[in-house]
């Protein structure tokens, strides 16, 4: 059964993900084609995830290895990038 995560919860989640790309790309000084080449995805995609959208208009939702690859390109864990209180995804069960 998919899961279904009210798109508002999720897509206000995917943004605090995206400031936190940014305020840790900012911490190192690095540029955003800087951490895409570092981490192995095209830069058009970074910049989106720094505006917490996978796709124009749909929320951030990034594969395990890319989310990795980032935070390591970013030096941090990837705990760091994960803001507090993430969206019940259990659907009350």
């Amino acid at each position: 059964m998919p899961r279904r995560v009210p798109p508002a919860a999720w897509a206000a989640y995917a943004r605090e993900i995206g400031h936190n790309l940014k305020r840790a790309r900012a911490a190192l000084e690095m540029s955003q084609d800087d951490v895409a080449f570092r981490a192995g995805i095209a830069p058009n995609t970074y910049q989106k995830f720094e505006k917490g959208e996978s796709k124009p208009g749909s929320p951030l939702n990034p594969e395990l290895l890319t989310l990795i690859a980032i935070s390591q390109a970013l030096e941090i864990e990837v705990a760091e990038l994960l803001p507090p209180g993430a969206p019940d995804l259990t659907q009350g069960r």
